[in-house]
């Protein structure tokens, strides 16, 4: 299972130069609108402290961390919704991803065009939110037509589904009408089902990114707190990212070398590593650990997910075969500083199917297929 993020936002406010930045990986760059026609695609790994010291302890032949997909989608622009900049063919990448992290600007430089001639990240954000619930919308009207048209003639199991589709969509349409995302709306898990595999792009959870300067990242700036306060209001949450500085940053050889610059600014993580970290939030993602001589690896899972489960993110058939799971924490590692000191001090534990796997558990699965 791995995060998908999709970069969203007006021309020019800085995806591509984050999505280079984040990704290592080259992204069109230009002082115009549209330059980034076909979307972008990096995959990095999720940075995990605790896999590290995991890897130090058992000096495993090889290390695997969780991974993240970017995809970096050209600018949106007011009409997009309506085919405007050539909107729905970006439109069409959004509703792709698991996540979507809309960039905005938090910075003045009068040699980078603005492309309403001026840095505004209220009106920037409401654009963008506003272009996505009418595309929203149009899906809504089409996929309503089609359930009022099943009612018709499919059975009566598939009547229901459709009866309650037709509802879901139903709450949904006014929201979408006043510009307001479709996850604002409160739905029962049945509606919320129903309305899966219409894929409206404002279900999916949103974070804002705000592109600032190298002031801006490190004392902040009246942008940056307009958008942190849209990110509360919503329910959301926000983060700030400079460019050039993770650009720097990630040209860096060392581990040792990055930290020292990141202290320098009085930071504990990298922009990156804050993006990832608030999109597993948003998401509600875990994860657990596999550790040994062979391999260390780390693994994403829901919250709330069994034993089980976790397990079949492995392999189907680890799920299908479960019979238990020998578990203990990452932080009972720590205190005790290996497997046996901590079997010693009564921490291991065998936990059975009905088991709630916790963020930071190392796992090993017994099964039988």
């Amino acid at each position: 299972m791995a995060l998908n993020c999709g970069i969203v936002g007006l021309p020019n406010v800085g995806k591509s130069t984050i999505f280079s930045a984040l990704t290592s990986a080259p992204a069109e760059a230009a002082n115009y609108p549209f330059c980034t026609i076909n979307p972008n695609v990096g995959i990095v790994d999720v940075p995990d402290k605790r896999l590290k010291k995991l890897a130090e302890l058992f000096k495993p032949k090889r290390v695997v961390p969780a991974s993240v997909e970017f995809v970096d989608i050209a600018g949106l622009v007011k009409g997009a919704s309506q085919g405007e900049g050539l909107g729905n063919q970006f439109l069409s990448h959004i509703r792709e991803v698991g996540v979507i992290a809309q960039v905005v600007r938090c910075f003045e430089n009068p040699d980078i065009i603005h492309v309403a001639n001026k840095v505004d990240p209220e009106s920037d954000m409401e654009t963008i939110n506003v272009e996505l619930a009418l595309a929203d919308l149009d899906t809504v009207a089409k996929r309503r037509d089609k359930a009022v048209r099943a009612l018709k003639v499919q059975s009566k199991d598939q009547q229901k589904q459709a009866e309650l589709l037709i509802a879901a969509l139903d709450k949904v349409q006014p929201a979408l009408e006043q510009g307001k995302p479709a996850r604002s709306v409160p739905l029962s898990d049945d509606e919320r089902a129903a309305l899966w595999d219409s894929h409206l792009i404002t279900m999916k959870p949103q974070l804002y990114v705000c592109n600032v300067d190298e002031e801006g990242m490190r004392n902040g700036n009246p942008f940056v707190d307009m958008v942190k306060a849209r990110a509360a209001a919503e329910n959301s949450e926000a983060v700030v990212i400079c460019g050039k500085f993770e650009a720097e940053l990630a040209d860096l050889e060392s581990e040792e070398e990055r930290l020292a610059f990141l202290s320098e600014l009085g930071l504990e993580e990298s922009g990156l590593s804050s993006l990832i970290h608030a999109a597993y939030r948003l998401l509600g993602l875990r994860t657990f650990f596999t550790a040994g001589e062979d391999e260390c690896r780390a693994w994403t899972i829901h919250a709330g997910d069994t034993a089980p489960k976790a397990a079949g993110v492995i392999h189907t058939d680890f799920e299908k075969g479960f019979i238990k799971a020998e578990v203990y924490s990452y932080e009972d590692l720590l205190t005790y500083g290996s497997e046996a000191k901590i079997k010693e001090a009564g921490k291991y534990r065998i936990e059975g199917k009905e088991y709630i796997v916790q963020d930071g558990d190392v796992m090993f699965f017994k099964f039988n297929v």
